[in-house]
């Protein structure tokens, strides 16, 4: 049986593997998909060779939460606070995408993402508005070519006139998806978006959560983001009952107190932060001082593209700028200058590499140059002003980069980006496609007469009456079982 052998030759090879380390001048030669042996100067001459000179070699970044649909929208939320993305794009632009819509949606990001970088990300999918919906968000992924875990989302987005049924029917789509797309080893992964915690009733979450165990999904949550309120909490109820576990990425985490922390700590829980959301829409601090605190390892991700970047470059740089300012002011208050910084470049690079795969489940796969693992890796460099001079690799990368820098990217040992251009897509062609898409569904929302946010008076107060309710019902049955950290 021939094997296909690519030799990625004289990059500056930065591993991310602590055993491996960097290799100023080194190769990486893969085999099938797979990377077999890095170093400097591989004896190999039967390969196709990607020429790295002069350009940093390193592992995909990996994004563990983006709502990739919400990319036919970039940027409509600029001004909104958290209260206007729920009932502006949730209750509001989610009901006017039709499937293409989402599978558009999910070929453009996917293909956004590979442009700056980005191999892998965990997809939070909640515009399943129909099966139709639900099937149009894989392919679009597949289109793309991009690894990701699919995480199924059962968010009701027209709550009043639901075009999809109970919450059953829901649940019964997401083993319909399972069994339709995941019966075997790909690019995608299975995982399962929880509806917002106290955003239903609770038999609905726990129901949510056996449909992914069942099926050994990833789990991913939004949490602690909304201060004031119970929603999105219910971390101290679902450890009680025995349902968190390693397997969960809980996203945000601003608002959780000690309790919420040591939970999750003592569980295994991964976070990730949403830098550029967070400080935009009210969440409060992102957690990367908690997160130390408690010896849990952070990642970031883009979040919605409806007000972010899809470049995870921009999240690293915001994040350690953040994360050193926060860990300075103590310093600062008392009339004094820090002696060092407390998080560093190739730290940062962490919670988008290794970190990241970990947290998805991947961390056998992906995440590093290690031997054995997948190749999706990229080389950045070129002729760009900001990557020259190159005196710290992990610094250019961080303070200095742009997708633009990105120059060859390669997902499971396939090129989809060479020499700066996308190989997956025509882009004059799809960038017309995704402005004609978005034209359509603003249309549809005009033509209903609605407009955008529209978010209600008090919009939270209204919302957690409700919400403290589903709160009982969790804290009754936990009770009634005697669970413990309560």
């Amino acid at each position: 049986m021939s094997s296909h052998r690519t030799l990625v030759r004289n990059g500056h090879v930065l591993t991310m593997d602590p055993v491996l380390g960097d290799f100023p001048a080194g190769d990486v030669l893969i085999e099938d998909g797979a990377i077999v042996a890095v170093g400097p100067s591989l004896p190999v001459t039967d390969a196709e060779i990607l020429d790295a000179t002069g350009h940093l070699v390193l592992p995909g970044l990996i994004d563990t939460h983006r709502h990739t649909w919400q990319s036919l929208v970039r940027g409509i939320c600029g001004d909104w606070t958290l209260a206007d993305y729920y009932f502006g794009i949730r209750l509001g632009v989610s009901p006017a995408y039709t499937p293409d819509d989402v599978r558009l949606g999910n070929f453009y990001g996917g293909i956004d993402a590979l442009n700056a970088g980005v191999t892998t990300l965990l997809d939070f999918s909640h515009c399943n508005n129909t099966p139709d919906h639900s099937d149009g968000a894989v392919r679009g992924l597949q289109e793309a070519g991009i690894r990701a875990a699919f995480c199924y989302g059962f968010f009701e987005s027209s709550p009043e006139a639901s075009r999809f049924g109970e919450h059953q029917a829901r649940v019964a789509d997401f083993h319909r998806i399972a069994d339709t797309y995941f019966a075997s080893d790909g690019l995608l992964t299975l995982g399962v978006s929880l509806s917002e915690i106290f955003g239903l009733p609770w038999e609905h979450t726990v129901a949510e959560l056996a449909a992914a165990r069942e099926r050994g999904a990833l789990l991913v949550n939004h949490a602690g983001c909304v201060f004031g309120s119970v929603l999105a909490t219910g971390i101290t109820e679902m450890e009680a009952l025995g349902l968190l576990g390693p397997d969960m990425v809980h996203v945000h985490c601003c608002s959780f107190g000690d309790a919420e922390w040591e939970a999750i700590a003592r569980t295994g829980g991964k976070v990730s932060i949403s830098v550029e959301t967070e400080l935009n829409m009210g969440f409060g601090r992102p957690v990367f001082d908690r997160c130390r605190r408690h010896g849990v390892r952070p990642t970031l991700s883009a979040d919605v593209i409806s007000l972010n970047s899809g470049d995870l470059w921009h999240e690293l740089r915001y994040g350690l700028g953040f994360a050193r300012a926060e860990a300075d002011l103590p310093v600062n208050t008392a009339g004094a200058m820090p002696g060092s910084v407390t998080y560093t470049a190739r730290e940062a690079l962490n919670w988008s590499t290794v970190n990241a795969a970990e947290a998805l489940g991947l961390g056998d796969k992906i995440g590093s140059l290690t031997p054995g693992k997948r190749a999706d890796l990229m080389l950045v460099g070129g002729p760009a002003l900001e990557q020259h001079p190159r005196v710290d690799p992990y610094a250019t990368l961080v303070f200095q980069t742009t997708a633009a820098d990105v120059r060859t990217v390669l997902v499971d040992g396939q090129v989809v980006k060479r020499d700066g251009v996308l190989e997956v897509a025509d882009l004059a062609a799809v960038t017309a496609q995704a402005d004609a898409a978005a034209d359509r569904i603003l249309g549809r929302l005009r033509d209903a007469g609605r407009a955008l946010p529209g978010t209600p008076e008090g919009a939270w107060a209204a919302v957690e009456p409700t919400a403290r309710e589903f709160h009982e019902q969790a804290v009754r049955e936990a009770k009634n079982k005697g669970g413990r950290h309560l």
